[in-house]
C-alpha cells in the first residue's frame, strides 16, 4: 500500500490505552480526530533512544505551543501493547496533552502503509517515523521519514507548517 500522502484522509482503525484502573481499552482513531486538528505521529518503537530522547521530548515540550496553534490532540502510536505504551508514558511525568496510544499488531500503522519491516533486526514489523498533521481526517502535511531518520518529523517542523 502507497504511505499516507497530503490531502488523503486519515483510514479509521482502533488503536488501544489503558485506562486509570490499568485496564485495557480502545479508541478509534476517527473518534479523536473528526472535526479537529491533530497530529499522529508513529514512532518505531518505545523506549528506543531517538523516539524516547529526542521525537516524543519534542511533542511534550512544545504541546502548549501547538494547542495554541489551533491542535485540538496529540497522538504519539507506536507497534507496541497497550501495557508498554503506558509505562513509557509514565517516563514523561512532565506530559500533559500527548495520548500513547498503541497499535499492537500494526493494523493501523499497515493501514497508513507506514510499517517498516525490522525483522532482520530482531525488532519484527514497527512505524515508520512520521509526523501527520489532520485535519476533520484530512493529511494537512505528512512528513514521513526514511530509515532511521529524525529531521522532518520533529514537533518543529510541524510547527513551521501551522
Amino acid at each position: 500500500m502507497a504511505p499516507i500522502a497530503v490531502g488523503s484522509v486519515i483510514p479509521d482503525g482502533t488503536l488501544a490505552y489503558l485506562d486509570d484502573d490499568n485496564k485495557p481499552q480502545t479508541v478509534s482513531i476517527h473518534s479523536l480526530a473528526a472535526a479537529k486538528k491533530v497530529i499522529i505521529f508513529g514512532v518505531p518503537g518505545a523506549f528506543t533512544p531517538t523516539c524516547s530522547l529526542k521525537h516524543v521530548p519534542g511533542f511534550i515540550e512544545r504541546a502548549e505551543e501547538l494547542k495554541g496553534k489551533g491542535v485540538d490532540e496529540i497522538i504519539c502510536i507506536s507497534v507496541n501493547d497497550p501495557f508498554v505504551m503506558n509505562s513509557w508514558a509514565k517516563t514523561f511525568p512532565e506530559n500533559k496533552h500527548v495520548k500513547f496510544l498503541a497499535d499492537g499488531a500494526a493494523k493501523y500503522t499497515n493501514a497508513l502503509g507506514l510499517e517498516l519491516d525490522l525483522s532482520d533486526k530482531g525488532l519484527g514489523v514497527r512505524s515508520k517515523r512520521f509526523a501527520l498533521l489532520v485535519e476533520d481526517l484530512k493529511v494537512k502535511v505528512a512528513n514521513v521519514e526514511s530509515g532511521g531518520e529524525f529531521t522532518i518529523s520533529s514537533a518543529e517542523e510541524i510547527i513551521k507548517a501551522l
